[in-house]
């Protein structure tokens, strides 16, 4: 029964009646296509063998590995249907993205009924053989996993972990007028924080410019083993709980007695006409200034059309059908016999012929060629992906306030700023295929000037005296969630566009498992060759750990970059720029890469500007280089390598470089600098690691060596391991030492600072050269003590003596 508030029982009943009378023939040929896809699922789960049922079940056709989840299935396969149906009788485009993600023993029977399947696994034929290759290869070495992934056509979205599906969903609909896409949400995903943030997505969606999303919250009561929260909620507490995020509510529910197909039917017809009034009048210049967008809410038993009970215990509308309902029918003959009646109930002999053929009046309710949802030509971003239109970088070279070219090492310019102007001109060239996803801090960050093309996209009215907030079509969304920020751009680069995440550095490690998820995508895309290469996954992170000293200890934290040396070569990239135009050189670059996830790391505070632009191209181009006009004979014959990694480290790298020419001229030094992180790698395990030859040519094959870094040493240690010598190489970085403080005090606190790195290269150089041990007893106690004095200048003063601040480069 459809239920809609607005009308009185009688005549709920009577429109649901309405339907079976009008389409009884249509809706029985869907039950028949419903009872075929379950039957297909069971046998994926359990066969090996036998798979028509044509002799008596037996041991030996059982999986010895039962693994899949039956309880959603049933659900996924009557949305599946009515989809099917609906793409068919309006011409849609239209794709599902499936929430339940282990629920892909379902997607997989209906893209083997479709014919998506058999486009890419040649093998999966519709006879005998093919229906044998199909079941036996579920949850088989070398065959599909029990979850979704790139190997199953038609996917977005990795299954193995619940929580994102809504927002992708959303993400893929941006810019796409004509899509609508279906999204199960499952009601154990439905209790994650970011499926509850999501719903708030149409708030950011433009019915004039974008597609729409219709979701199905599928409430089938239980998760593993508890019911769910959504499961015990009655319908007018989830009617109140969906109309306050604002949308507009049918419900379907029942058993297979409770004519769900029927009331499916109407609810898929009622959900397209709202979608598509909604749109029609926005695009009419009639918009409306709060649509309710369609939301069907299907209350259906979990793991219907199983066996009732076993053993005394029921299954159909319990926990216990949730993965694999019958546990042991190789070994417990009673469990065979059931599992052997619950197969033959489907009556497999009436929708598949003796040759293994499925009837064709059932393979005739799904669509056909692109409208097949596994075939939809979103769902293969890499096929219609199209080049960014970027600007010349040369146009954004740093430039002093007075509109001079920067001298070296003048500190007047944000990074922040200048990538921003570049980045205001890409949103420019690209109104329909670039998109910026902020969780609130675009401000904060100084990206603000890409708000001078659009303003931030918001649907819904806002008070008086919000600048830059409209409804507009904007390329800039801000939510202060991590994760819809970064389930829209995965959404959005899937379907073949191109975005940009900044953030605070401390806060992507929210998104940590998100990036995960996303980087094996990527990994397993590349063994397929119908899965074509996608525009990257670009983060900007700023607002870094060594200027949140005025946010203390909790914004103080660059593990991200860990988690992304954890991800595969082919895919993880990590880039820590020292200066504005190198930053501009590099986001240019990530822009135009494909199939990788991009980290950038910048600061955005006013700081030295090292590099001319061709010099940036160059220096990021070979992602590390020494730096002769900061080195003692530009850089020959060394005592010391001073390596800079971020840019807050360069610049105490840079300054005690300045003190030791200055200070002790007896001591040579070489000053490298390193953009690229992974140049640090051997060759051999990462595409821009360095050889060894390259490598010694860099940092010299036995000298000291001092490392500045932006993050966790472990990081650093991480990439070095396996090269040989490594005990010459000190590695200073963050060492989890912070609070509220000045800046240059959370460089003393970690050993970063410029005293430090002084302290340390006088310590090593003596070793070796004679010139400098004669001199280092004193020269030390001098940084020591200076350290001291700095210490107690701040508690005095609260801020960092002029020296510090005020310091710059003198060539």
């Amino acid at each position: 029964m459809v239920k809609d508030i607005t009308q009185p029982a009688t005549q709920r009943q009577i429109a649901v009646g309405d339907i079976r009378k009008t389409h009884t023939n249509e809706l029985d040929e869907i039950a028949r296509y419903r009872r075929l896809t379950n039957y297909l699922v069971v046998a994926q789960i359990y066969l090996r063998d036998n798979v028509l049922l044509q002799e008596p079940l037996k041991p030996e056709h059982i999986k010895d590995r039962l693994l899949g989840h039956w309880g959603t299935s049933p659900g996924i396969n009557l949305v599946y249907a009515h989809l099917n149906r609906l793409i068919k009788q309006n011409n849609l485009d239209m794709f599902l993205v499936t929430g339940p993600g282990h629920g892909a023993p379902a997607n997989l029977a209906n893209l083997y009924l479709e014919g998506t399947l058999n486009k890419y696994y040649p093998a999966l034929t519709f006879d005998k053989k093919g229906l044998h290759t199909f079941v036996r290869n579920f949850s088989w070495p070398g065959g599909f996993p029990s979850h979704l992934y790139p190997g199953v056509p038609g996917t977005i979205h990795e299954g193995g972990e619940l929580g994102y599906a809504l927002a992708t969903a959303f993400g893929a609909a941006m810019d796409n007028p004509d899509l609508v896409v279906a999204c199960i949400v499952g009601d154990g995903e439905a209790e994650t924080g970011p499926t509850a943030t999501a719903w708030h997505s149409y708030k950011f969606i433009n019915p004039v410019e974008s597609g729409a999303v219709l979701p199905i919250l599928h409430l089938n009561g239980y998760k593993i083993s508890n019911p769910t929260i959504y499961g015990t909620m009655e319908d007018d507490e989830l009617l109140s709980l969906f109309t306050g995020y604002g949308y507009k509510v049918q419900f379907v529910e029942g058993g297979e007695d409770a004519d769900l197909d029927a009331q499916l039917y109407g609810a898929m017809d009622w959900g397209y006409q709202e979608i598509r009034a909604i749109q029609q009048a926005a695009r009419s210049g009639q918009r409306i200034e709060k649509p309710k967008w369609p939301l069907i809410i299907l209350r259906t038993p979990k793991g219907m059309t199983a066996p009732a009970e076993m053993d005394g215990e029921p299954l159909v509308g319990s926990y216990r059908s949730h993965q694999v309902p019958i546990t042991d029918p190789q070994s417990n003959p009673e469990h065979l016999k059931l599992l052997e009646q619950w197969l033959r109930s489907y009556r497999v002999e009436e929708l598949i012929d003796e040759q293994g053929r499925p009837r064709q009046e059932l393979l005739n309710l799904c669509p056909i060629g692109d409208q097949r949802m596994g075939s939809n030509p979103h769902t293969y971003g890499g096929k219609i992906a199209r080049d960014l239109d970027l600007p010349p970088i040369q146009d954004f070279a740093a430039q002093e306030d007075r509109g001079m070219p920067t001298r070296r090492g003048g500190n007047n310019v944000s990074a922040m700023e200048q990538v921003a102007l570049y980045l205001r001109e890409v949103i420019k060239r690209n109104p329909h295929l670039f998109r910026i996803f902020s969780p609130d801090e675009l401000q904060s960050n100084k990206l603000g000037a890409v708000l001078d093309v659009k303003p931030r996209e918001y649907e819904w009215p806002v008070p008086p005296h919000n600048e830059k907030v409209a409804a507009q079509g904007g390329q800039v969304i801000e939510v202060l969630s991590e994760h819809d920020c970064e389930a829209w751009l995965q959404g959005y680069i899937l379907t073949g566009r191109h975005g940009l995440f900044p953030s605070y550095e401390a806060f992507l490690n929210i998104i940590v498992s998100m990036t995960d998820q996303f980087a094996k995508f990527l990994k397993l895309s590349k063994e397929f060759a119908w899965r074509l290469p996608v525009p990257s996954l670009n983060y900007l992170e700023t607002s870094t750990l060594w200027r949140q000293e005025h946010n203390g200890f909790s914004h103080q934290n660059p593990g991200f970059i860990n988690s992304i040396l954890n991800k595969k070569a082919a895919v993880a990239r990590v880039y820590l720029p020292p200066d504005a135009n190198c930053l501009v050189s590099t986001m240019d670059h990530c822009l135009q890469s494909e199939d990788k996830v991009n980290l950038v790391i910048a600061n955005k505070q006013r700081m030295p500007q090292w590099l001319s632009m061709d010099e940036a191209i160059a220096h990021c181009r070979a992602g590390a280089s020494i730096w002769p006009w900061a080195s003692t004979d530009n850089g020959v014959d060394p005592d010391i390598v001073l390596v800079g990694i971020g840019d807050n480290t360069t610049l105490e790298v840079m300054a005690a470089a300045q003190i030791l020419r200055d200070e002790l001229p007896e001591l040579r030094i070489r000053v490298v600098n390193v953009t690229d992180l992974f140049i640090l790698q051997e060759n051999t395990e990462h595409p821009h690691g360095l050889d060894q030859q390259m490598f010694e040519a860099l940092f010299t094959p036995d000298r000291p060596v001092i490392i500045n870094f932006h993050g966790y040493p472990s990081a650093v240690e991480q990439l070095l391991f396996g090269r040989p010598n490594l005990g010459r190489i000190s590695i200073n970085g963050y060492r989890e030492e912070g609070t509220t403080t000045t800046p240059f005090d959370m460089n003393v606190r970690n050993g970063t600072s410029r005293y430090q790195i002084v302290i340390q290269a006088i310590r090593k150089a003596a070793a070796h050269n004679p010139k400098v041990a004669a001199l280092a007893n004193a020269r030390v106690s001098d940084y020591e003590y200076r350290l001291e004095a700095h210490r107690k200048y701040i508690e005095d003063h609260g801020s960092d003596p002029r020296e510090i601040v005020e310091w710059q480069w003198q060539a």
